[in-house]
């Protein structure tokens, strides 16, 4: 998810001697990436960290490459080439740019065929991959209720919606009312006011296309943070693998949680204990609704996090253990063999951690 005011992990990869050298923001992280790093045929002795960042969709990204030391030109096309993936990402899946491909679709208020971009058709047949997944607790035309409940770009009233407006939302919410057609490059409503938001595997569909870009300018080993995902590529300057400190939920925000070592791989996190809202009963409102009841997640599961080869993979993934909560989350991971880490929220005030073998695996510290 790529806006500022929601729930991130934070995560900071390590220095080789241990020392924070970029601090990023997580959304949701792991199955453990089997591809082996390229290296680059620069005599380590001539290479540095060279780091990139600036605003990106309402957020920030961050950006580390390993490249040749004081090499200006080669800087400024990795500068471009994240330009170009940044524009790309708000041209095509942006709901605060009412030009965007995401935007004009929701728009149209018709069932017939709608021409769209192969990043966009790939985008919804993943989101319909992890629907199906699921059981539904990620869902691509969630769109209606994020709007019901106050956390879309139109106003925000910060008052719970009736239960008439529930259930008019949840009327155009459900995997079966979207289409996409990859050989046409085509998506179809089932119903006219069908509205789609992937804000749930947007965050790391384009840390994985920055981190791709980087490495097509012959650069191999590349750590990308797109407003709270992180993708990995080949390793730091030191050959080690990259060290990325995954923050936990705590009473006073986030607190630094286990350090994981990647390369090749993305994580993400998704958590309900940053973006929320407190209604005028005083119940607590989280910015993460399920598609399949129509409510914020209210269940004591505070944050889950997954690694994956796949950047848009792992993010929704994580959207989608934290919608399902403690014990079917937990089911979910075992069953799908995932790489993933959850953070329970219990009644004492305590937090419980659990994590899968392939998750530990990770874990250096």
């Amino acid at each position: 998810m790529l806006r500022a005011a929601q729930a991130r992990a934070t995560l900071a990869a390590l220095s080789a001697f241990g020392t924070p050298f970029l601090v990023v923001a997580l959304t949701a992280g792991p199955q453990a990436a089997t591809s082996s790093p390229v290296r680059s045929a620069v005599p380590p002795s001539s290479r540095t960290v060279v780091s990139f960042s600036g605003p990106a969709m309402g957020t920030r990204y961050s950006v580390l490459v390993v490249m040749p030391t004081g090499d200006t030109a080669a800087s400024q096309r990795v500068r471009t080439a994240i330009d170009g993936e940044l524009a790309l990402v708000d041209r095509l899946f942006s709901k605060w740019n009412p030009a965007s491909e995401l935007s004009r679709f929701n728009a149209q208020r018709s069932i017939e065929t709608f021409a769209v971009s192969a990043e966009m058709v790939d985008a919804v047949l993943t989101a319909e991959r992890a629907a199906e997944r699921t059981g539904g607790a990620f869902d691509a035309t969630v769109a209606p209720l994020v709007e019901a409940w106050g956390f879309g770009p139109g106003l925000r009233l910060r008052l719970a919606p009736s239960p008439e407006a529930i259930a008019a939302a949840r009327a155009r919410v459900g995997r079966g009312l979207l289409s996409a057609d990859p050989v046409r490059r085509t998506l179809r409503k089932r119903r006219p006011d069908v509205a789609i938001d992937l804000d749930g595997l947007v965050g790391g569909w384009l840390a994985d296309r920055i981190a791709s870009a980087i490495v097509a300018l012959g650069h191999p080993d590349v750590l990308v943070d797109a407003g709270g995902e992180v993708s990995a590529r080949g390793r730091r300057a030191d050959g080690r693998r990259w060290r990325v400190a995954v923050e936990s939920p705590g009473r006073a925000g986030a607190a630094k949680g286990p350090v994981i070592a990647l390369d090749d791989a993305s994580v993400a996190t998704s958590g309900d204990y940053k973006n929320f809202w407190t209604d005028e009963e005083g119940r607590r409102r989280s910015h993460v609704i399920d598609p399949r009841t129509g409510q914020p997640v209210a269940h004591g599961l505070a944050s889950a996090t997954v690694v994956h080869a796949d950047g848009a993979w792992a993010d929704a993934l994580g959207t989608a253990l934290l919608v399902l909560g403690p014990e079917e989350a937990r089911a979910l991971a075992t069953r799908e063999h995932l790489a993933a880490r959850l953070v329970e929220r219990r009644s004492d005030g305590t937090w419980a951690e659990w994590a899968t073998p392939s998750f530990e695996a990770l874990t250096v510290e």
